[in-house]
């Protein structure tokens, strides 16, 4: 499908010098890919980039809590700079490729957004694959936006301005969410943020063999992920697995896609972003163009990111605050 011309993108530009550092150091040390390893093992390597000591951003409240899905328990971390005050709420979904990450993986961004966004954020710990394979990822995303929306006056949110966020396979999820909020008609969804989403389970766009290895996520990575998470190759076509292949998207919530612009998933991320455009849906696509796959995490290390990451937070705040609460106080 050729790109919208709404979209202008930017020149490439080279990865940024920053990033180029690290990406070298990874791979000069030979660290293991994750394509390599069982989940378990993965998930071990993973949580080895959370330091525990690390002194975490001050957010006034983050309470643990969890509500009943369709597969059980679902823990969510909820986090609201202004107890008393109510704000605006975003429903967030980690990346992780649907097999790795948690609350506590995502926490220091979930922090970040909900100072800098000025909303509650609602972190949603959603089952994992392979052992829950699809679409149990996707069931409990779905119920995380009815539970909050239902249960939003009671942590001092408003349920009438309720948008939903992802990074990566969290994207996915969150993009999946919004498509089936306008399918089911009850429309509680009025914003996505979707950071380099996972819109397809095709290998095969240029992006992909563009940015195939030597960056934080490679394309046999992706394979990985997907052969865990989606293992039947025709379910994968399906709208909730694959949204871009959603027939219809009149409708959905407006977006904000933010892309990194050396990423395999450069190209499905377009897409989406032109699809949602061309079914009369308000998006913004912005596109970084000296960083890769995954940023959102690499603020600490890299400037650009940092910058990225302010402007994306000030874009979520924006659309949060748009318009006016419908919401009765307490």
């Amino acid at each position: 499908m050729p790109r919208s011309p709404q979209f202008v993108l930017p020149d490439p530009r080279p990865v940024d010098s920053e990033l180029q550092r690290l990406l070298t150091i990874i791979h000069d040390v030979q660290s293991p890919t994750i394509s390599n390893m069982t989940p378990a093992d993965a998930r071990a390597w993973s949580r080895n980039f959370v330091d525990p000591d690390l002194p975490r951003r001050p957010v006034t409240s983050v309470l643990d809590r969890s509500f009943q899905g369709p597969g059980g328990d679902v823990p969510v971390r909820l986090y609201h700079p202004k107890p008393g005050t109510v704000l605006p709420m975003l429903v967030f979904f980690h990346g992780g490729g649907w097999v790795v990450g948690d609350l506590e993986s995502a926490d220091d961004s979930m922090r970040r957004l909900a100072a800098e966004a000025e909303c509650l954020v609602i972190s949603v710990d959603y089952r994992l694959a392979p052992e829950s394979p699809f679409p149990a990822a996707v069931e409990d995303a779905i119920a995380a936006v009815k539970w909050s929306a239902d249960h939003a006056i009671e942590f001092d949110g408003d349920p009438t301005r309720l948008a939903v966020g992802g990074d990566s396979a969290g994207g996915n999820l969150a993009a999946v969410a919004a498509i089936d909020d306008r399918h089911s008609g009850a429309g509680r969804i009025s914003f996505q943020y979707l950071s380099y989403p996972v819109t397809d389970a095709n290998f095969n766009r240029p992006s992909m063999f563009q940015f195939a290895e030597r960056l934080l996520l490679e394309r046999q990575a992706m394979s990985w992920f997907w052969d865990h998470y989606c293992p039947d190759l025709p379910t994968r076509k399906n709208w909730n697995a694959s949204p871009v292949h959603t027939s219809d998207l009149s409708g959905v919530a407006p977006a904000f896609i933010h892309l990194a612009a050396h990423d395999p998933l450069f190209d499905e991320g377009c897409e989406f972003a032109d699809r949602l455009q061309e079914a009369g849906v308000r998006t913004e696509l912005r596109v970084a163009p000296t960083m890769v796959h995954g940023f959102f995490g690499l603020t600490a290390v890299c400037k650009a990111a940092e910058q990225e990451i302010q402007e994306a937070c000030r874009v979520v705040r924006r659309e949060l605050h748009r318009l006016p609460s419908q919401s009765p106080t307490r």
